[in-house]
């Protein structure tokens, strides 16, 4: 009789060993749920990004304000009839003056 109840309890061990541990089981089930989620997440920083980019795209090609905005921060270019102001802070200043490191 003993012997009967440890084959069975093996026997149950045994046919529970792939539901917990096995290739499509309990823990990698869990696993590949937490890299869905964390894919998911990856996904929607990126739609975000593109969105953004969609519309830097469609306002450089429909408008001329768009055109002036990046000109403005990439080429540092001003209309005729404006005036270019430049502020420094203390700290670039001071990197800006100082001498360049000697060469080797």
């Amino acid at each position: 009789m003993r012997w009967v109840t440890v084959l069975l309890v093996s026997l149950l061990l045994l046919l529970q060993w792939p539901l917990w541990f096995g290739e499509r089981g309990w823990f990698a089930v869990q696993r590949l749920e937490n890299q869905l989620s964390q894919q998911n997440q990856a996904n929607a920083l990126a739609q975000q990004d593109n969105d953004r980019l969609a519309a830097e795209v469609h306002d450089l090609r429909t408008g001329l304000s768009g055109v002036q905005d990046q000109a403005r921060r990439e080429m540092g270019m001003v209309k005729p009839d404006e005036i270019f102001v430049q502020i420094v802070s203390p700290t670039a200043a001071k990197a800006a003056s100082s001498p360049l490191p000697p060469r080797q």
